[in-house]
């Protein structure tokens, strides 16, 4: 999710032409840019697998997956957004090199500053792109996964996954066990109940 906000309005051409000359990274939405924040080691290290195994996954296929970088566009919301993982099958975005249009799946990594917008508005601007099969969430503090899959009626229905798992995305045929996209992750440790003595008999 942005975290600040510019006072300038920019068009989304203008935005385009700013971004190219500012080192880092914003998202625009109908005429505002929001600066991106840095990402945790969790954050990374779940993205970082997930592309891993989509990567293998496939090659030799008409898709291509990244990460983080590439710019996400939505017409129909005049916004262009960083996924935090894209793959898209369109031969048309193969030969556009500064943003995507049509992606298969999208993937967010969950935060506390981003959870509320990526559940929310995110998903509702992701939903008006036809090309969209699966929008993805992962948890970066617990082993959870949560897949809302377009069916063919057009409606999102939600899959949910956690340990012991086999996570599928049937948008490119594709499964792992959960495990595998939480690998080299610490995750917070759940604490125990509180230890108390036991209630004195007093009769």
């Amino acid at each position: 999710m942005p975290q600040a906000r510019a006072k300038t309005a920019f068009t989304a051409d203008s935005y385009l032409a700013w971004e190219e000359r500012n080192p880092s990274k914003h998202e625009y939405l109908a005429g505002e840019i929001f600066a991106m924040v840095g990402a945790t080691d969790a954050h990374v290290t779940i993205m970082g697998n997930l592309f891993t195994l989509l990567r293998a996954h496939v090659r030799g296929r008409p898709c291509r997956v990244y990460m983080a970088d590439m710019k996400l566009r939505v017409d129909t919301a005049d916004a262009f957004f960083y996924p935090d993982l894209l793959v898209t099958c369109a031969p048309e975005d193969h030969v556009s090199s500064r943003f995507k249009r049509q992606p298969t799946l999208l993937v967010e990594v969950l935060s506390a500053t981003t959870a509320a917008f990526d559940r929310g508005q995110k998903f509702a601007i992701y939903r008006q792109l036809p090309s969209l099969r699966e929008y993805v969430l992962i948890e970066q503090d617990r082993m959870s996964v949560e897949c809302f899959r377009r069916n063919e009626r057009d409606r999102w229905v939600l899959q949910a996954y956690g340990p012991g798992d086999q996570v599928e995305l049937s948008s490119l045929e594709f499964g792992t066990t959960i495990e595998a996209l939480y690998e080299d992750v610490t995750l917070p440790a759940i604490p125990d109940e509180p230890w108390r003595l036991p209630e004195e008999n007093t009769d």
